[in-house]
């Protein structure tokens, strides 16, 4: 089975450099990384170039012009580009645990998609983490993020459990909505196609959310890791979020939800060969 780990990046070179560094330290590494680029500036380019120099991360670099928040479009492009039979997907400011590829991969199964977890950082620990953090996996110790003034809940705290039979009992019991996750999910790129791709005519809030609606009417169940597939997400500023925006997706999910809803008008379609 081949796999492409999708990453979202948009104008923050530093931080897709730290998960970069995550991703050529996994377990098991995917056979391609595609990096969605929703118009960043040269910065991103030239840091994509000197990392493909520097490791041996196979990375595609997809980028469009820069007119405004356009991540389904960025995404379905670098869908398309997908030269694999399975897609996990994440963000550029999100680092993921060792483990992370190897743990999607290893739940992979025809018929579902997977829901994972994210942990996410305060400012100041986000501007802390460094590769050492990264790559001695420090930063993914409950201890580490405790002494470095992450005041996270007892709950969250057991997305941090290394013990595999405990993660999959939270697994099981964890009341959280089986929902597509842009930050960390995965599935087949055979029902990615068939749902048409991401929406693009909905804006930053749950946007995902839709896309993942939609394959559930098309028969596609979710697996609920959220406390096995583990990520660090970095805190930044969203000066694209709106309530417009907000409110315009969630009208949008209800719509999918109550007409059974499985494809999209403006979608990955275009961008096939």
């Amino acid at each position: 089975m081949k796999t492409s780990l999708l990453i979202s990046t948009y104008n923050w070179p530093e931080a897709l450099e730290l998960v970069l560094m995550s991703v050529e330290n996994q377990s098991e590494s995917p056979d391609e990384i595609l990096i969605a680029d929703d118009g960043s500036k040269y910065h991103t380019t030239e840091l994509i170039d000197r990392l493909r120099g520097e490791t041996n991360l196979d990375i595609l670099h997809i980028w469009h012009k820069d007119e405004g928040y356009q991540k389904c479009a960025i995404l379905n492009k670098a869908v398309a580009a997908a030269k694999s039979d399975y897609v996990i997907f994440s963000d550029g400011d999100c680092i993921p645990r060792k483990d992370f590829v190897s743990v999607h991969l290893d739940h992979a199964e025809e018929g579902y998609f997977i829901s994972g977890g994210t942990i996410r950082l305060p400012l100041a620990l986000s501007r802390l983490i460094n590769k050492d953090d990264i790559l001695s996996q420090r930063c993914f110790s409950k201890d580490w993020l405790l002494e470095n003034g992450h005041d996270i809940n007892p709950i969250k705290n057991l997305k941090l459990t290394t013990s595999h039979d405990f993660a999959k009992m939270l697994n099981k019991f964890t009341p959280a909505r089986k929902t597509w996750n842009g930050m960390n999910s995965s599935g087949w790129l055979k029902d990615i196609i068939k749902a048409n791709g991401f929406n693009e005519n909905l804006q930053y809030g749950g946007q995902d959310r839709e896309f993942g609606l939609r394959l559930n009417n098309l028969g596609i169940r979710a697996k609920q890791l959220r406390f096995s597939a583990i990520c660090l997400h970095l805190e930044h500023e969203r000066s694209y979020k709106t309530q417009e925006a907000i409110m315009n997706n969630l009208k949008r999910r209800k719509e999918v939800i109550e007409n059974k809803i499985t494809t999209v008008e403006k979608g990955l379609n275009q961008y096939l060969k």
